[in-house]
């Protein structure tokens, strides 16, 4: 009889199939960045944390992550966002705020350039800043 049981419960437990449409599915894109909090200067050694403000979009956008490149004293960033495609979305247009912190390790002028989205030529815009350090 528990022979026959276990028989019973592994055949059960093989036979359910994953429903794979109640997984969400999604896609990264980048969000302009629409104003900085960035001091005018920095001091050599010290760490500063810069506010970027955004707009979401839709309740669909959810914040992922700051994409931050940089080569020599130059440093472009702007918002990733996740966006939820199999969810009922709807727009909000809610201005939001993420923050990185920043340390001057080099002196002269840091070049911040924040991605503020596309022109009608379909080029890149960019928010930027020249942020001289004092030593």
């Amino acid at each position: 009889m528990k022979k026959y049981l276990l028989a019973c419960l592994a055949t059960l437990l093989l036979s359910c199939s994953v429903n794979d449409d109640d997984s969400l599915s999604s896609y990264q894109t980048l969000l302009p960045i629409e104003s900085v909090d960035i001091p005018d200067t920095f001091e050599l050694g010290e760490i500063y944390t810069i506010t970027l403000f955004y707009i979401k979009p839709t309740n669909c956008h959810s914040f992922s992550d700051i994409y931050y490149s940089k080569d020599q004293n130059e440093r472009t960033v702007s918002i990733i966002s996740t966006v939820y495609t199999n969810t009922n979305c709807y727009e909000i247009n809610a201005t939001t705020e993420a923050s990185f912190n920043f340390k001057a390790t080099d002196p002269g002028v840091y070049k911040f350039m924040f991605w503020n989205g596309k022109d009608e030529n379909n080029e890149d815009i960019y928010l930027n800043y020249d942020i001289p350090v004092i030593e």
